[in-house]
């Protein structure tokens, strides 16, 4: 619990930085977004709308009061208005965007996690077999690759020259998006190709990693004593090896995770995927900046959440951090 504390108290400072940077940020670089309107409208507005936009971005008073402002909408989710969406609520843009995120890239880096650790550990415990010898070098290649070339050839072979999959976007366009097999189908239907996009160069990272884990701990005395004692392949193999050897890789899967948030900016442009990636692109490239401070508040978040996490699995899974705990 002491560890646990330790890290929570660690987690919280870290966020309180985050936010307060994310804050001085665009107050220090030239310009806000009323004058960014202003000069769209080429000086159309008169001095009191823009101090009213002023105000609703948050950009009037003093640097204290616009902090304790920014403070006080954090804390009730408001994130602002769009300013290329105005007058859409930044917040409403972010939730949606996350929702088909959490659904492409959740779903890739489940699989990716699945399928790595699993051949992870056959690679590892029948090293030199078939097996291992077959696949290890075929993933080294696979994790060579970018996602924007994979996501581009998956494209056009599957929507062009063999038009098996949907061009894009998350669901048909005649349909109305509702909790119903319909919709389910139609959505998993066109996540089919991004997803695999994702999971083609990612999943050897996974097997990688745990296989070299696991062969660094085959020759460890703890599993040469369980071999002694004649406990089955089976026991040694996943009770023994593989939970020490994941370890590791729950750390990783735990900032995974936490990125999930912040999109895949390649492959939901190529596919025309709704998700934060394309929205943040989109908010880059025309200067949103409630939108672009509301993602990064997101995605410090999503980190900080899935770094937590990872720490009280690492704390359930490894005795060692217990006792360290209670030292």
């Amino acid at each position: 619990m002491a560890f646990l504390l330790r890290r929570l108290g660690f987690y919280f400072g870290a966020f309180f930085v985050a936010i307060t940077l994310n804050f001085l940020i665009p107050r220090l670089m030239p310009g806000d977004p009323a004058t960014r309107i202003l000069l769209s409208l080429r000086g159309k507005l008169r001095p009191d709308q823009i101090d009213a936009i002023r105000k609703t971005y948050g950009f009037s008073g003093s640097l204290w009061d616009q902090y304790l402002q920014y403070l006080w909408r954090l804390a009730h989710f408001d994130f602002g208005i769009s300013t290329v969406n105005f007058p859409e609520p930044t917040a409403s843009l972010l939730f949606y965007a996350a929702g088909w995120t959490l659904v492409l890239v959740g779903a890739a880096t489940t699989l990716s996690f699945g399928i790595g650790i699993t051949m992870g550990i056959w690679s590892a415990w029948r090293r030199g077999g078939f097996f291992d010898t077959f696949f290890t070098p075929i993933n080294v290649m696979l994790n060579a690759f970018t996602p924007a070339v994979v996501a581009l050839l998956l494209w056009y072979a599957f929507t062009m020259q063999w038009p098996i999959f949907p061009l894009g976007r998350a669901h048909e366009m005649n349909l109305t998006p509702g909790f119903n097999l319909e919709t389910l189908l139609s959505v998993a239907w066109h996540a089919v190709l991004p997803v695999a996009s994702i999971v083609i160069v990612s999943f050897g990272a996974w097997h990688l990693g745990m296989r070299n884990t696991m062969i660094n701990l085959l020759n460890e005395d703890f599993v040469l004593l369980a071999k002694a004692k004649g406990l089955s392949d089976r026991r040694i193999r996943n009770r023994y090896v593989a939970r020490n050897a994941i370890l590791p890789q729950i750390t990783s899967l735990a900032l995974s995770i936490g990125f999930v948030l912040g999109g895949a900016f390649i492959t939901e442009v190529v596919f025309n995927y709704p998700g934060l990636g394309k929205f943040t692109l989109n908010a880059i490239q025309t200067r949103d900046y409630s939108f672009i401070q509301a993602q990064l508040i997101l995605l410090t978040m999503s980190v900080l959440v899935a770094n937590l996490a990872s720490d009280v699995l690492n704390v359930i899974l490894d005795p060692r951090l217990r006792s360290l705990g209670r030292a």
